[in-house]
């Protein structure tokens, strides 16, 4: 049984006609159609297999099948067919206009995450930087819009690859693989630093047992250095601050047993990579990041981290931007 077929079954009759919200109804394509139909089920009578099966139905007749396929697998999402989403979602995003990828690959990130395919999500995230690199993301143009809890907002190329390289830095902390997620989250913050991330850096370091490096980054943001000054009087920064300050205390205290603060300790996932190693390429991102503006081509370097090195290909490497 294919994955329509498992949903076929579902398939109700003409949804019948009832009140519904102002706010609700603008959401509704006008007509009958097989699309109308799910989003009516998904939105007003809240069936959501039924929805779904109306929702395959809307992408074998070409009825809306872009806006079909990204409704259904929000839909699957919320009723935990995580895998069905996924294999959904890569089999048939040929189908569906050069336009729409961009929001396709957003879904996909989401459901890997939710589903915990953190590999996948890496990879993904590494492709959508090498679009960024390679001028495919934007268009040529240095903004795009996009929305934000329901307003739409223009994001910069900046703030862009500085929030991919956060999520790609997120995913590394998942595996454990602690370095490379410190050495990425660095380069965001080089780049479009904020303080949620600042945050991040400093669980990273607190993984690393590396507790005077986290204090230094949490005294940064209550400090205000970041651009954002939105962030600084966010409630939630600060008591994400206080909760990772009480962490060190705790691990650092002699009853916590922590160390000093000075080691660093390896993540599970891959510790191929010795400390010297490490270092040489963090300070040699930084070089490169304050030498010229954002646009500058970049510098090639003999030893680069695996994350950095598989973002371009051989041919356009040169061409990569900082």
């Amino acid at each position: 049984m294919d994955l329509h077929q498992s949903f076929a079954m579902a398939q109700p009759a003409s949804p019948t006609a009832m009140t519904t919200a102002p706010h609700v109804t603008h959401k509704i394509p006008a007509g009958d159609g097989p699309y109308a139909r799910a989003k009516h089920l998904q939105l007003v009578e809240k069936d959501l297999d039924a929805s779904i099966a109306w929702f395959w139905t809307a992408i074998n007749t070409g009825d809306k099948l872009d806006s079909a396929l990204k409704d259904m697998a929000v839909v699957m999402k919320q009723r935990g067919y995580l895998t069905e989403a996924i294999d959904a979602v890569r089999s048939l995003r040929h189908l569906c206009p050069r336009q729409s990828q961009e929001s396709l690959d957003n879904i996909l990130l989401d459901l890997y995450k939710a589903s915990g395919r953190t590999r996948e999500e890496i990879e993904l995230l590494k492709q959508k930087l090498r679009k960024i690199y390679l001028g495919e993301a934007f268009q040529g143009k240095t903004t795009k819009r996009a929305r934000s809890h329901g307003r739409k907002i223009h994001v910069s190329v900046r703030q862009e690859t500085s929030r991919i390289l956060g999520n790609l830095a997120w995913a590394y902390m998942q595996q454990g693989n602690f370095m490379a997620a410190e050495v990425v989250y660095r380069k965001a913050q080089m780049i479009d630093p904020d303080a949620n991330k600042a945050c991040n850096l400093a669980l990273c370091l607190i993984e690393q047992s590396r507790h005077a490096d986290a204090e230094g980054v949490l005294a940064d943001v209550l400090a205000g250095r970041y651009l954002q000054a939105r962030d600084q009087q966010d409630g939630k920064i600060v008591r994400k601050v206080e909760e990772l300050l009480a962490r060190i205390m705790a691990q650092t205290s002699p009853r916590g047993g922590g160390g000093g603060g000075d080691g660093r300790r390896r993540g599970d996932y891959d510790g191929s990579d010795d400390d010297e190693w490490v270092e040489s390429e963090m300070l040699a991102l930084l070089d490169v990041a304050a030498a010229k503006q954002w646009a500058a081509p970049y510098r090639k370097s003999n030893r680069r981290l695996p994350v950095f090195e598989e973002i371009s290909s051989p041919v356009c490497r040169e061409q990569m931007a900082c």
